[in-house]
């Protein structure tokens, strides 16, 4: 490995997290800088990026950070006992991910019928339109994150919508995506006029999500807002949603600059 490092501010933007993040890891002694230099700085060289990204990896598979310290302890990870449990973590993954690929197929047969249906003046089939967008997979994260009322109140929201309310609601999720990932490969500064646009429609349509805390009556707004930008990058499976011809976490990553330029100047 080379002797290049990088700073803690560069790799919390490459790994989609924070300084925040990577500070309390070496507090708790999961991810320790290389060194520090002379103004107190934390800085990472190639071994630590190959640990804080199984620890990422670890994160996505549901892991508390406890359990992936055992797991990346060199006193069982080296031997077969630690080989066997990485083994066991990745092929978790593997599967999370074929899931996860079957149901984005499913979308895009969806999608794909409804465009031939409105391109052909054909009859739209209500019952073949909504097949991968099931919400539902999403329950246990939404309780954990903002309460079992939270999820209580969207999943009523989404039920009492009639076929053609939950079309248009789709339709307005798609156009935002569109436009977001057209901006992005544009070049455009994520602080233009043109992307905070988009922004201030991206933060209209979450307002309008109930049981979230941009919907909630004296919520905060701004900090779901940033906090979501986040999570666009640190989650693939937001993230695909805004996936540039560049490939990586470019289109995520404009998102989320764009949306707290957004929050920081209006919410």
């Amino acid at each position: 490995m080379s002797a290049r490092d990088w700073s803690i501010q560069e790799i919390a933007r490459l790994a989609g997290t924070t300084s925040r993040t990577l500070r309390h890891y070496d507090d708790i002694g999961l991810l320790p800088p290389s060194r520090i230099a002379h103004n107190g700085y934390r800085h990472y060289d190639e071994q630590a990026l190959v640990r804080l990204q199984r620890i990422l990896l670890l994160r996505e598979l549901g892991l508390g950070l406890p359990q992936i310290a055992e797991v990346l302890d060199p006193s069982t990870s080296s031997g077969t006992q630690g080989a066997k449990a990485e083994a066991s973590a990745l092929e978790t993954h593997l599967a999370l991910l074929r899931e996860e690929q079957t149901r984005l197929a499913r979308q895009i047969a969806s999608v794909e019928s409804t465009i031939a249906a409105l391109r052909g003046g054909e009859e739209l089939m209500a019952e073949n339109m909504f097949d991968g967008f099931d919400h539902t997979g999403y329950k246990e994260e939404v309780e954990e994150r903002w309460g079992k009322k939270a999820y209580a109140d969207s999943d009523r929201w989404w039920r009492g919508m009639t076929d053609a309310e939950r079309a248009a609601w789709q339709r307005r999720v798609s156009d935002l995506g569109r436009d977001w990932i057209a901006a992005a490969e544009s070049g455009i500064d994520p602080a233009s006029d043109e992307a905070q646009a988009i922004a201030r429609r991206h933060v209209e349509w979450l307002t309008g999500i109930p049981g979230t805390p941009a919907a909630a009556p004296g919520g905060d707004v701004r900090g779901y807002v940033i906090g979501l930008g986040e999570m666009y990058v640190a989650d693939p499976r937001f993230g695909a949603n805004y996936a540039t011809s560049a490939g990586g976490t470019h289109g995520a990553e404009f998102v989320r600059d764009a949306l707290r330029v957004y929050a920081e100047a209006n919410l």
